[in-house]
């Protein structure tokens, strides 16, 4: 019998297996979708559903550079035990590089990798691994010059933590130490023009509350608050902060040394913004032994 996309659809929500496998369930069984259901079981390819609740925050961030366009890519998983396993470190690689022809999560979830999308290559990986699994966030980057950095490499090109820099002049060397100061610094923005209204006028009126305290009259207090602010735009911006090769410069002053312009970068790290899950050993084992 003709299965329709309607129905390969409705067993792929019910069980999480892929588009292919699950279409083949259903014409092996003529249809049956108890049957089709229980064929996936046997085949091991309906685990995904029952993983999907799971909190995956470990996992792995993917760097790659074609010409002048740079991509950082995020795929989660549920233990650092995966991320250091090579598959999943390849299935990261061949996401990164679909990454770098599309433009948004959307279009990455549907790009192709050795004949399956992105989205149906993951949901088989969390039937063979048994984990849950995600592509969390892509990033794209241009510039005349794009260099990259991982921090707590696992292999080349990903690790804990991607940064990728756009550079216009200079060279490799100093976009690679400007990255490695991303790394380590975690500016919230390239300057002051880039970083969010709502942090800065949050923070401004934290300084005023904390200037009024000391009971001076608001003529000072708003001397005070230039100086702190100027102060808070060195520490968070990559421009205003302190070189890390060289404290006695600031990023921007290095980069007019060495005959460059920081255009742009991206920070990624692994599971920054996942709330994970506390649970005490003995409720672990528990869990694990209710199967």
């Amino acid at each position: 019998m003709a299965i329709t996309a309607a129905q390969v659809k409705e067993l792929r929500e019910m069980t999480g297996a892929g588009m292919m496998d699950a279409k083949k369930a259903l014409v092996e069984n003529d249809g049956d979708m108890d049957a089709a259901i229980d064929w996936l079981r046997t085949k091991g390819l309906a685990k995904a559903a029952k993983k999907s609740g799971r909190t995956a925050a470990e996992g792995l961030v993917g760097v790659a550079v074609e010409g002048n366009t740079g991509i950082a890519v995020e795929v989660n998983s549920e233990t650092d035990f995966v991320a250091k396993n090579a598959e999943f470190q390849g299935m990261v690689a061949k996401i990164a590089n679909a990454a770098l022809k599309v433009d948004d999560i959307d279009a990455l979830n549907a790009a192709d990798i050795d004949g399956k999308s992105v989205a149906d290559t993951m949901t088989d990986a969390i039937a063979k691994i048994g984990e849950n699994m995600g592509v969390r966030r892509v990033e794209k980057i241009t510039g005349e010059t794009v260099v990259t950095y991982i921090h707590n490499a696992v292999t080349d090109g990903m690790g804990k933590i991607g940064v990728l820099v756009a550079l216009k002049g200079g060279d490799e060397a100093f976009g690679k130490q400007v990255a490695m100061h991303i790394a380590a610094a975690n500016p919230a923005a390239l300057n002051e023009a880039e970083l969010d209204s709502g942090v800065v006028e949050k923070e401004r009126q934290i300084q005023i509350d904390i200037a009024r305290e000391s009971g001076k009259p608001e003529e000072v207090i708003e001397k005070m608050i230039v100086g702190r602010m100027k102060k808070f735009m060195g520490e968070v911006t990559l421009l205003g902060q302190a070189f890390v090769i060289n404290p006695d410069l600031t990023v921007e002053s290095a980069a007019k040394e060495a005959g460059a312009e920081i255009t742009g970068f991206i920070r990624m790290e692994v599971g920054e913004g996942i709330e994970k899950e506390e649970e005490d050993f003995a409720a672990e084992v528990a869990k694990a032994a209710q199967g």
